[in-house]
């Protein structure tokens, strides 16, 4: 491993010297964005997952659980986390924390079934030679105590056709119920008897009027936030009125929506756009300020046009511009301004007129970061930079107090000196460094 650091080596994969990273941060970087075995605009993901595999045995064990936590719990990411403890199931020294760690990464009874998928996805042959594969005891143990925190609406709603099925888990980990109630849910589980739970994806798919449907789900208010703004385009196609979904989206919770999920959902539904902004302003308020002069550098090259999943059609520019949008409510005094080959800054727009701004201010070229920060940096001034990295030029230290914000899982990066580094794009990065400087 001692190669990955040979500064010589370091470039990035436009070309700019790079920055060497330590084990532990390479492993963050790499799986803090990584939809796994995903390719993204540089790598491909069997590359990416095999050089996650091969970082674990050189990080300390306590701080592989802590990353592979974090990857779930603040990334909201689901399958790398799985990919991680799966790799820690195979060290000797990293075996003794599989069963807690798997246990708190395990949030959704499908991850059970997921992770066994992964456990055994080397494995040559038909499923039932994979099986055949013994399973560790910590991972037995991890994925017995995850299975206890699920109820019965839980365990239907996954509980879905595939060559693994909840059952199977509980048949391998010889799991114990936490008492007689969760017996006889679990007894119902391997009977295929549970009750099939009334969620929007089941009455969507059982051949009912989708436009009577999804009026009684909005009535019955079946639909949370994340559900309803990523149902609006099949909505409008059903025929749903703009008033209805109007009322919807007043009506709904946004205190956990960030903006990002607004701009891709008026990706879909663009006629709905000043409701999606009204409600988009709305989960805003109230929301803690951050003081003092900013400047936002937004990285508007050609790979940051790439989607975040090959199941997504959000783009990191869309995640970037989000943070933005926030940035700009938020902050006492906000200046943003957008980097490819040029460097450009945008007009002091609010909210949908913000995102075109930014979208739309110069062509998605080359990643000249450097230059970018030589022009717009400053002392006294907090320097956010959102980019994937791969910059044409070296990237130097900051003036003032600079904020790295990395959104891919490329092996090499850049910024030389005091670069506060945040590895991963979450909800919660302008909450963090709120909370950061004030201690």
């Amino acid at each position: 491993m001692a190669k990955l650091n040979k500064p010589q080596s370091v470039r990035t994969h436009e070309g700019a010297k790079g920055r060497a990273f330590t084990p532990e941060q390479q492993l963050r970087r790499a799986l803090m964005n990584f939809m796994l075995w995903e390719d993204q605009f540089y790598e491909d993901g069997v590359s990416i997952a095999e050089r996650v595999a091969a970082l674990v045995p050189d990080v300390a064990p306590e701080t592989v659980a802590a990353i592979a936590i974090a990857a779930r719990e603040d990334m909201k990411l689901r399958h790398a986390p799985l990919l991680l403890v799966r790799e820690m199931a195979r060290h000797e020294g990293h075996k003794a924390l599989v069963a807690g760690t798997l246990e708190r990464i395990v949030q959704r009874p499908d991850e059970l079934t997921e992770f066994l998928a992964i456990y055994w996805s080397d494995v040559l042959g038909p499923l039932q030679q994979r099986k055949r594969r013994a399973v560790s005891a910590q991972v037995k143990k991890g994925l017995a105590r995850a299975l206890t925190k699920f109820d019965a609406y839980q365990l239907a709603k996954y509980d879905r056709d595939g060559a693994v099925r909840i059952r199977d888990v509980l048949f391998l980990t010889h799991a114990k119920p936490k008492d007689a109630a969760q017996e006889k849910v679990w007894k119902q589980l391997v009977d295929g008897t549970l009750s099939a739970p009334d969620t929007w994806e089941v009455s969507l798919s059982s051949g009912a009027d989708k436009r009577a449907t999804f009026e009684r789900l909005i009535a019955e208010r079946k639909l949370g936030a994340l559900a309803l703004l990523r149902n609006l385009r099949g909505m409008l196609a059903a025929g749903v009125t703009k008033s209805v979904i109007g009322k919807a989206l007043d009506d709904m919770r946004t205190d956990r929506v960030l903006p990002y999920r607004f701009i891709a959902a008026a990706q879909h539904a663009p006629e709905l756009e000043p409701e999606l902004e009204k409600a988009m302003f709305r989960s805003i308020e109230g929301h803690t300020k951050l003081t003092g002069k900013t400047r936002l550098l937004v990285d508007v090259s050609g790979s940051m046009d790439s989607p975040i999943s090959a199941r997504s059609e959000m783009r990191r520019l869309d995640a970037a511009v989000g943070l933005a949008v926030l940035a700009r409510e938020i902050g006492e005094d906000v200046e943003i301004f957008t980097f490819s080959n040029d460097v450009k800054k945008v007009a002091p727009r609010r909210g949908f007129a913000l995102r075109d701004a930014i979208i739309h201010s110069q062509p998605h070229g080359g990643t000249e970061l450097g230059k970018a920060i030589g022009q717009v940096d400053e002392k006294g001034t907090r320097l956010i930079v959102f980019t994937d990295e791969q910059s044409h030029d070296v990237v130097p230290a900051p003036k003032g107090v600079g904020y790295m914000v990395n959104v891919a899982s490329y092996q090499h990066g850049v910024g030389h000196g005091p670069w506060r580094r945040v590895d991963g794009f979450s909800e919660k990065i302008l909450d963090w460094i709120i909370a950061t400087e004030a201690g």
